[in-house]
């Protein structure tokens, strides 16, 4: 009988180790767009005419903004200030109303206790932190400010729990300085309508203070942050009741 071979079937070309893991390699991810990339840019810069305009147009409207914080002195407005941190105004008042009615002074609020305290702001975010804060700047106003509020930026931020834009709005609202601060409001509405575009507090409160005229200064902040929390929403901006629909940069506005 005739002998059968088989012929020994090719073997597979070896793949360079190199090549296989180019292969198996996944594809990487495209890279994400920066935050400046995504931010409408304005097509035209606000003229001084056009600022003037708007500013016009909010005093008109209400000539002697309020802050909604409640207060009844330079004290109670920075414990008001430094309660509303990650809270809504309409919180906070509904827990100080009854806390400033007995301690409305340094002392009173040391006599206090930070345990007291805490049992009146405990509906407001972060209570025992700002509980803690509250009872430390008062002791400091007491011990290096004579039991008043300071009257300079430095001297309210070096307070526990007081940052820029506490004094700012203390500086303004206590002292009548002609100061901007800037909360989520203020941020959207500088850079939405493009007249201070920034990518921080800091940045658009520089941008409004070289912009907006003396004569509007004393009441610029309470009117951005007015029209913000009112008429320039975050998700559903009001662009049809809006003073300054005609004059706004923003791109996507609704009218």
């Amino acid at each position: 009988m005739a002998k059968i071979t088989r012929k020994p079937a090719p073997r597979k070309a070896s793949v360079p180790k190199k090549e296989a893991k180019a292969i198996v390699a996944k594809p990487k991810a495209p890279a994400r767009k920066s935050l400046k990339a995504t931010r409408p840019k304005s097509t035209k810069p606000w003229t001084p005419a056009e600022i003037h305009e708007v500013f016009s147009r909010f005093r008109k409207a209400n000539p002697e903004p309020k802050g909604e914080l409640e207060h009844v002195n330079p004290f109670t407005l920075l414990v008001a200030v430094v309660l509303s941190a990650q809270a809504t105004d309409a919180g906070v008042n509904k827990a100080t109303r009854a806390l400033f009615e007995i301690a409305d002074t340094p002392q009173k609020m040391l006599d206090l206790g930070e345990e007291r305290l805490r049992e009146y702001i405990k509906t407001i975010g972060l209570y025992r932190t700002k509980a803690r804060n509250v009872i430390a700047l008062s002791a400091k106003v007491l011990s290096e400010f004579g039991g008043e509020v300071p009257r300079t930026r430095a001297e309210i931020e070096s307070l526990p729990g007081a940052g820029r834009k506490t004094a700012n709005v203390v500086l303004n609202m206590a002292f009548g300085e002609h100061t901007m601060a800037v909360d989520t409001h203020v941020f959207r509405v500088g850079n939405r309508t493009g007249l201070a575009p920034g990518k921080t507090p800091l940045e658009v409160e520089l941008g409004l203070e070289k912009v907006i005229p003396a004569e509007f200064m004393l009441h610029a902040h309470h009117w951005l942050i007015l029209h913000g929390r009112y008429t320039c929403l975050a998700r559903k901006p009001r662009c049809e009741v809006c003073l300054i629909n005609d004059l706004c940069r923003w791109p996507e506005k609704s009218v």
